[in-house]
């Protein structure tokens, strides 16, 4: 299983990305993560593609980001929205099969990041 993200770059405060995370083989729950230097990895969102439906977000994005999937593109996608500097990281794709989960330990498959900068 392949995951590959796209769409990381350059904003300003209060600025809009969309990252993507395109799967070789579909899984039924795809996670975004975000990692600073010097600091653990940290779970972002995650989205079980597969009934039953459901989303994840942690409490620091909450009301900004959406993880949303784009069947024609057999992708998942991170809408940022009203983005600030904290949120400045190389955001990684995971994937696993099953419900999903909290911990980088359960994700089994990784893409290999991109960056995110807001200044």
């Amino acid at each position: 299983v392949q995951l590959v993200e796209s769409g990381g770059g350059s904003v300003q405060p209060g600025g809009t990305l969309r990252l993507a995370c395109t799967q070789s083989i579909r899984k039924y729950c795809t996670a975004w993560f975000r990692q600073v230097p010097g600091k653990e990895r940290e779970l972002v969102a995650s989205m079980r593609t597969s009934t039953p439906i459901t989303a994840y977000y942690a409490d620091s994005v909450k009301g900004r980001f959406t993880v949303s999937q784009d069947l024609d593109k057999g992708a998942v996608s991170l809408q940022m929205n009203n983005l600030q500097p904290e949120d400045t990281a190389m955001y990684y794709c995971a994937a696993r099969q099953g419900y999903c989960q909290y911990k980088l330990r359960d994700y089994d498959y990784w893409g290999q990041g991109t960056q995110v900068t807001v200044s």
